[in-house]
């Protein structure tokens, strides 16, 4: 990132990528990934975690992932709107099973059974994450719920967990899918982050990105940006990386509240201040960026 030399940053801090190295023990968060652990490791069929768009529900899975990669065979669906066939043969390819059995559905489905049977007899269970779950069709849910009935005297062979939008709520709550939601033992709602609690995860992924030395973003600077992210993992993510391109457009070391006020007029899908003048002081962050393309010249020594 441009401005990554001139805070003395290792690499950019406020990246939107599900980066477990900057996974924030979030009480929300952590309590969520908690529940997941005692879920799987009781044997449960179907784990649910939903929250907002934004909620930090894909680091989630992916810091679960990591967790259980030691103990389980891991299959991750991340874009599942498919149709019941569509599901299996992802499912397949994640688990190795030869394209050629892909084809006739009898032939996939006792691939599928049979793998099971040879991952749970060698002590790693196949763990089936799927993300965007609310995208689900109704009958690739319920044909979801058929393939957990594979099970021995003892245990299931498939477990689930579905990370969705609220959304996946309003589907399950329909009676064609009570059968489903009845098996979904566990569920958890991921909350927004308070504000105190914004202001610590600035810090920490800044700590992550390798920053030493003084405070980079001021106190009211954080404030701000908790306020009108309204607590959204991302949104303080787009917020905090736009007031670094603001501040080093101005040659700034700090990152001061007018910066984030930049930020936030840029920015379309957080909470808009109330006063919306543009001080002199400030050019925008869209401005900002073009300056520091030209003072990087300078500042970096290039």
């Amino acid at each position: 990132m441009i401005y990554n030399q001139f805070f003395g940053l290792k690499e950019a801090p406020f990246q939107l990528t599900p980066d477990t190295h900057y996974f924030f023990e979030y009480p929300s968060h952590l309590e969520a990934l908690n529940t997941l652990i005692l879920a799987i490791k009781s044997g449960e069929g179907f784990v649910k975690v939903t929250g907002e768009v934004g909620t930090g529900k894909t680091l989630l899975s992916r810091k679960l992932m990591r967790m259980c990669a030691a103990s389980f065979t891991l299959a991750y669906i991340p874009n599942p709107r498919l149709s019941p066939a569509g599901l299996q043969r992802a499912l397949a390819t994640e688990l190795e099973i030869p394209a050629k059995l892909h084809h006739d559905a009898h032939q996939l489905l006792n691939a599928i059974y049979l793998k099971l049977i040879e991952r749970q007899r060698k002590g790693k269970p196949i763990l089936l994450v799927i993300d965007e779950a609310q995208t689900l069709p109704e009958d690739t849910l319920e044909s979801l719920r058929l393939l957990t009935n594979m099970e021995t005297e003892k245990s299931k062979l498939l477990q689930v967990v579905l990370f969705g939008q609220p959304e996946l709520d309003t589907t399950l709550n329909q009676d064609n899918l009570r059968q489903l939601k009845q098996r979904i033992v566990f569920n958890y709602y991921l909350k927004p982050m308070a504000p105190k609690a914004i202001e610590h995860y600035i810090d920490h992924r800044l700590e992550r990105a390798g920053y030493q030395g003084q405070p980079l973003v001021s106190v009211r600077a954080k404030r701000k940006i908790a306020k009108h992210s309204q607590g959204i993992p991302r949104l303080i993510n787009i917020l905090a990386h736009k007031a670094l391109m603001a501040a080093y457009g101005q040659h700034s070391t700090t990152v001061e509240s007018r910066h984030v006020s930049a930020a936030i007029r840029d920015t379309e899908s957080v909470m808009p201040e109330k006063n919306t003048r543009v001080p002199l002081t400030v050019l925008g962050v869209s401005a900002s960026i073009c300056i520091a393309l030209t003072a990087g010249f300078f500042v970096l020594g290039v």
